[in-house]
């Protein structure tokens, strides 16, 4: 709703000043009362007392707190004309070497953005999947391996080696096999970065420009790193290139295509863009679905009755194989598509979407000036029992029917919505379907356990994880 409306209906209209929200510290405003780690549960606490619209400040930056799904929806799909990331988010992932499509506004999301979403269509995808099953099966000898010495399986970090050497295969052409190497991988240097982006994005004052501390200086090391191993996806696409010339006109990934159109006369695309969103595609596809496959894996285990039925989906789809061998075979897996459908709805690993009104607008009744910073909270309308039954339990079977699970997608909104929707969900719900497929194949979820047991602690650094999981198999008994 634009700022015409607003002149037309002034009475009807909130300020921010007008919104309820928790009493805060002169300067500092709400920063004692935060902790970083658990900042989208506090952020949750604080809507569930002040209301589905409230506001609170970190020094001198204010948000907008909003936690309807109808506001959120209106935001997302009002981009990138009304809102966009925000400014800090721009400026500090440019700084730290990834001002890909992810962190990117105006002309330069709007250049990088065809060739991304190319990338990582279902057709890219479908072309991909003997790659995808090769990289699967190798996923598998390293479970089977632990799982006959009874070794724990540090859940997450294993479920990252995954998910790079996916995302390297499909958007970069390159077999970097980290899940066979005992040695110091990309993932090392990789996790490091999303938390560290997520504590310059909520510092009061950006103090790393002024004075480094230790800390920047191992964020230093750790991006340089990355960017020799960046640099080498290139060399070799380039090397590709210039062996193929047929590749320039049929680019078969992401960074190809990246290339090819850099160098064509009055190009847009810079090497800055190209290095960016290699990076954004390593951090992106590494972190996000990992995250959900961790969740998911605990949440079936904690839920025996879903854990049989998927199961029995699994193994009477693939027949005794251990992955599922082609696209019409995952997409048979319709039970699996709903656990993770849950999961998502449950756990999701963006519950925090922090935007930026770029022009005066009005949402939710509230008065948005040019400027504003929003903070969409995604995850209490997905477990409000306006809109789901018995919403705080894993039951998937509420994803079965079409017209439910339609609306509900829309409640929900785990890969977000409008022109900025997530282009790798294609991509992530494949990769989340081979790795619980492959598990609940060829394994026994012998035991998932959280540091000191009982249930799994979320902590956040730009996503949301569980804390330290630790998986036991056991060879799936026939």
């Amino acid at each position: 709703m634009a700022i015409t409306e607003r002149q037309a209906a002034p009475a009807a209209h909130r300020r921010i000043a007008d919104l309820p929200g928790p009493a805060g510290w002169p300067l500092i405003g709400n920063l004692a009362q935060i902790d970083r780690e658990t900042l989208h549960l506090q952020a949750e606490a604080w809507a569930r007392e002040y209301g589905a619209c409230y506001r609170f400040r970190i020094a001198s930056r204010e948000f907008v707190v909003m936690s309807d799904h109808e506001a959120i929806a209106t935001i997302l799909r009002d981009r990138p004309d009304g809102f966009q990331r925000t400014q800090r988010l721009n400026d500090t992932a440019r700084e730290m070497g990834f001002g890909g499509l992810f962190s990117s506004n105006g002309e330069t999301w709007k250049r990088q953005r065809p060739m991304v979403l190319s990338g990582l269509d279902p057709t890219h995808i479908k072309a991909f999947f003997p790659t995808l099953v090769k990289v699967t099966e190798r996923f598998a000898r390293r479970w089977q391996r632990a799982a006959g010495a009874g070794t724990p399986i540090d859940l997450q970090a294993d479920l990252m080696r995954y998910t790079v050497d996916v995302t390297a295969g499909l958007a970069f052409g390159t077999d970097i096999n980290t899940i066979e190497s005992d040695e110091e991988v990309i993932q090392s240097h990789l996790d490091k970065i999303l938390p560290a982006l997520f504590k310059r994005l909520l510092a009061p004052f950006p103090h790393w420009k002024l004075v480094k501390l230790p800390r920047d200086r191992a964020l230093d090391r750790h991006l340089r790193a990355l960017r020799v191993a960046v640099d080498g996806f290139i060399t070799s696409a380039k090397r590709r290139l210039a062996e193929q010339p047929q590749l320039r006109e049929r680019p078969t990934n992401l960074i190809e295509a990246m290339l090819v159109s850099r160098e064509r006369e009055g190009s847009a695309i810079t090497d800055e863009d190209v290095s960016g969103n290699v990076l954004t595609m390593l951090l992106a596809g590494e972190d996000t679905t990992a995250n959900t496959l961790a969740w998911m894996i605990w949440l079936l285990h904690a839920n025996p009755e879903a854990a049989h039925r998927l199961a029995e989906e699994v193994l009477g789809v693939l027949g005794g194989a251990t992955v599922p061998a082609d696209t019409e075979q995952l997409a048979r897996l319709e039970y699996l598509e709903s656990c993770a459908h849950e999961t998502m709805r449950l756990k999701p690993v963006a519950p925090l979407n922090i935007q930026q009104a770029i022009r005066d607008t009005v949402v939710a009744g509230v008065e948005l000036p040019a400027g504003t910073l929003v903070m969409c909270l995604m995850r209490p309308a997905a477990v409000d029992a306006r809109h789901f039954d018995d919403p705080t339990a894993f039951r998937p079977e509420r994803w079965l029917t079409g017209l439910s699970a339609s609306s509900s997608k829309r409640v929900a909104m785990p890969f977000g919505a409008g022109p900025r929707i997530c282009p790798g969900r294609y991509l992530a719900l494949a990769e989340m379907k081979m790795v619980i497929a492959m598990l609940f194949a060829c394994f026994d979820i012998d035991s998932v356990n959280a540091p000191g047991g009982g249930e799994a602690r979320e902590r956040i650094a730009l996503t949301m994880s569980p804390v330290d999981l630790r998986l036991r198999l056991r060879p799936r008994s026939r």
